[in-house]
């Protein structure tokens, strides 16, 4: 007790705004039902298992802990069943689920020497009996951000809904081919719902997402709602409405009236839902449920690393499905598990490991290729008795601490809705490339990332190529080229038939496309026109033709198959169709060949000669910091519109120019000429082992500092690339600071989606795992007798080492 006694002040009593956690260890999956049961440091409130709360008293020097221990409560054989008085499961007056029931003891542990006191005890010091029944009585954090996550569903009503002001300017918003009506920006529009013009949303710190239209339109007109294009569906509770002034998602409960202001009419919509069509898809539901989740099917369960499944927190599934693909992968499993273990992710995570996203990272990997906690779970027999249980598929670990790190910076990801698994997949690799920014060869996200070039040609026969970097290919479905048009022709006969006779299809009549991968493909690259191109060749607007083509090959391509589309009256429809996917794919021919010879590039200022302006994107993204506009202007045209963050660094070096106010010259600033590098910078960068163009480029954008330069080459500003293209390009395009190899790439692994939108339903993973395919649903992991192969939302491929 005097040992207690003299580390009284390493022991604290918690606060209400403590964060304790009690269920769960920080570094791995035990909880206080393991072997060990868990501790629960008295200082810090974070909890250990038995094998890692060594590591947390080296790392803190904290000694007292509360051990926290659940064992299971022996069942007497004779206890009568409860007649169950309430339709529901595992709770009081429901159905018994058969579960175990556990006892919960606790104890105080000294360490190093693991010496242990009982709890309670009046002999204990007051101070450890106040601070040990405030653990006991608190809600763990892990409870805490699980209630939390559902009340963030729960949004207010505006009080600007009710008596909105619309004006009458004759603006009809079309089902799609949105586009910013500031900026060029397709994605994340905003309908401002009292003008309906639509805008983008906003910046984000790095430059990515939107360009702050919306929020500025709101400023300059005081227009407060605003509603997220492409999340108006047929249940308008899922629409996503904003209000600026009050700064959150709201309610509107006169959204449908408000939309059909504006051309959008909500009560056609309802009417549409039950088309014949759409009872073909809900038909067709049951249909996809159970292909793709193999029900009815003998599924093997399956053990041991690699093969543990992930515990659903509640409409988690779109994040269980697109982990267990990423961490199949060769970058994921080195650099989370292999090369860095749990001691290591720890030693070097912050204060909290529970935010620290390396050490979740490392924490989630070693959960799932450990095999540690792949192990078959026990299960009470019809009576309760464990003496008679039987082993059952795994249990699966909870990703709780992993989910509740990932969304911290996105609020859809912190509800408990269902997500779009491609947008999580995108969310969670812009995680880990900003965690490993600074160390590029560490960094497991390159593993995906791939350059694309665009080729626009004008009339005039000039050319422009616009490249950019990317981490999925997203291809359109072709349903014209269905191979399979002979069955349609068929079933749409039998279709009138059964209409005109008032019966339904049933689910074993109805057939769907089947269009080849290799047509998405070829979409991506063929031709396409674009509308209102300005051409400063013919000093107009025009319609150009588009080609598109990629300037480095991954290590593993990801194809997102665009499966939901919107329909005339704002129907949103989920194409009802099978893509047949080879085993491999070989996509040399997409390779693209930059400016050829013959080829002349339009000039950004004129024929007239060239004339740099300010690039307003980066102007826009340097005003939402707060900075001067004339300053930014400078700044972009000084950086030659390389980017924001080589204008941003631009910036704040000359702030105190004395002409830093001086008004911008009619005549812009001429762009650098290679002519103007030093050409010993030139050679030394050439030593390093980069291309002669690539260096030249680099120290144009870094005003001749070769140090910039070196940064500008592994870690260029967003949106911008290194092969612009220039009379001396060469007839292959190659990233140089990207992955690459040959074109040639094996299918390891889909997700694939259940229901009429990405919002709703249901994902499930099919690995491909030493030498066969295996289904990942939530925590059922089993050998896959039927994959679904032709069902896929997002197909991973693995290049082939030639």
């Amino acid at each position: 007790m005097e040992l207690l006694r003299s580390y009284l002040s390493r022991v604290r009593i918690p606060e209400p705004t403590n964060r304790i956690y009690k269920q769960e260890c920080c570094v791995s999956f035990e909880t206080p039902k393991s072997k060990g049961g868990l501790f629960v440091d008295m200082n810090s409130f974070l909890a250990f298992g038995k094998d890692y709360v060594g590591w947390n008293y080296e790392k803190t020097g904290n000694p007292v802990y509360l051990h926290i221990k659940e064992t299971i409560k022996p069942v007497s054989e004779d206890r009568p069943s409860k007649k169950p008085t309430l339709l529901a499961i595992g709770i009081e007056g429901g159905f018994d689920n058969n579960e175990p029931e556990y006892e919960v003891s606790y104890e105080i542990v000294i360490l190093p020497d693991y010496v242990t006191l009982p709890f309670p005890s009046v002999e204990l010091p007051e101070k450890v009996r106040l601070a040990v029944d405030a653990v006991i009585m608190a809600a763990g954090a892990e409870r805490k951000e699980q209630i939390s996550a559902w009340t963030a569903d729960k949004k207010l009503v505006s009080k600007h809904a009710m008596d909105l002001k619309q004006l009458d300017n004759g603006v009809i918003v079309p089902p799609s081919g949105w586009k910013c009506e500031k900026c060029d920006k397709t994605e994340n529009l905003w309908l401002n719902l009292t003008d309906g013009s639509i805008l983008c949303g906003r910046s984000n710190w790095d430059g990515s997402g939107g360009n702050n239209h919306a929020v500025n339109h709101y400023n300059v007109t005081g227009y407060p709602l605003a509603v997220k294009l492409g999340t108006i569906t047929a249940d308008l509770e899922a629409a996503d409405v904003y209000s600026y002034d009050e700064d959150e998602s709201v309610v509107d409960p006169l959204l449908a009236q408000h939309l059909l202001h504006f051309g959008i009419d909500f009560s056609s919509l309802q009417k549409t839902e039950m088309t014949t069509a759409e009872r073909e898809l809900d038909q067709n539901t049951n249909f996809d449920w159970n292909r793709i989740q193999e029900s009815g099917q003998e599924v093997e369960p399956l053990f041991g690393p690699g093969y543990t499944g992930l515990v659903n927190l509640g409409n988690s599934c779109y994040l269980a499905a697109t982990m267990q693909v990423v961490f199949s992968t060769r970058g994921f499993y080195t650099r989370y598990y292999l090369n860095q273990n749990l001691k290591m992710a720890f030693d070097n995570a912050l204060a909290d490991p529970t935010v620290d996203l390396n050490m979740q990272l490392a924490k989630l990997a070693h959960g799932l290729l450990s095999g540690k906690y792949s192990l078959p779970a026990t299960k009470k027999d019809d009576v309760g008795d464990m003496t008679n249980s039987t082993l059952t598929a795994q249990e699966g670990i909870p990703p709780r601490m992993f989910k509740s790190v990932i969304a911290a910076s996105h609020p859809e990801f912190s509800t408990m809705r269902q997500q779009d698994a491609l947008e999580f997949f995108l969310h969670f690799i812009d995680q880990v490339e900003r965690i490993n920014v600074g160390n590029p060869n560490f960094d497991p996200s390159r593993s995906f990332k791939f350059g694309i070039e665009e080729r626009l040609q004008c009339p005039s026969g000039r050319v422009a190529y616009n490249k950019r970097h990317d981490y999925i290919l997203s291809l359109s479905i072709p349903l014209h080229k269905a191979t399979n048009k002979k069955e349609l022709e068929e079933f749409q006969k039998l279709r009138a038939e059964k209409d005109a006779e008032g019966k339904e299809l049933s689910a074993d009549e109805i057939v769907r496309p089947r269009v080849l991968l290799k047509d998405c493909l070829d979409c991506f690259s063929a031709p396409e026109e674009v509308h209102d191109f300005y051409s400063t060749a013919l000093d107009a607007r025009t319609t150009a033709v588009k080609t598109a083509g990629l300037t480095s090959f991954p290590d593993y391509l990801v194809l997102h198959m665009r499966k939901f589309v919107m329909e005339e009256g704002w129907v949103p429809k989920k194409l009802d169709v099978y893509i047949d996917v080879p085993d491999t794919i070989d996509i040399s021919h997409m390779r693209s060949k930059g400016l050829q010879p013959g080829e002349e590039l339009l000039l950004e200022g004129g024929d007239s000669g060239f004339k740099l302006v300010a690039n307003e994107d980066i102007v826009t993204q340097l005003l939402s910091m707060g900075f001067n506009y004339l300053h930014c202007q400078k700044a972009a045209i000084n950086t030659s519109n390389a980017g924001v963050e080589a204008a941003m660094n631009w910036l704040l070096s000359h702030m105190n120019d004395p002409d830093i106010d001086d008004p911008i010259t009619k005549e812009a600033k001429s762009a650098p000429q290679h002519s103007d590098i030093d050409p010993t910078k030139v050679d030394t960068l050439v030593s390093f082992g980069f291309e002669e163009e690539l260096a030249r480029k680099a120290l144009l954008a870094s005003d001749g500092d070769i140090e910039k330069a070196t940064e500008w080459i592994f870690n260029p500003p967003t949106g911008t690339s290194h092969m612009d293209a220039s009379q001396s390009s060469s007839t292959t395009v190659v990233d140089a600071v990207l992955p690459d190899g040959d074109g040639r790439y094996r299918l390891i692994g889909l997700v694939s989606h259940i229901g009429t939108s990405t919002h709703c339903g249901h994902y499930v993973a099919h690995i491909r795992k030493d030498g066969r395919w295996v289904i990942f649903n939530d925590d059922k992991v089993g050998a896959s007798k039927n994959p679904p192969i032709d069902m896929g939302y997002l197909y991973f491929f693995e290049r082939i080492d030639s």
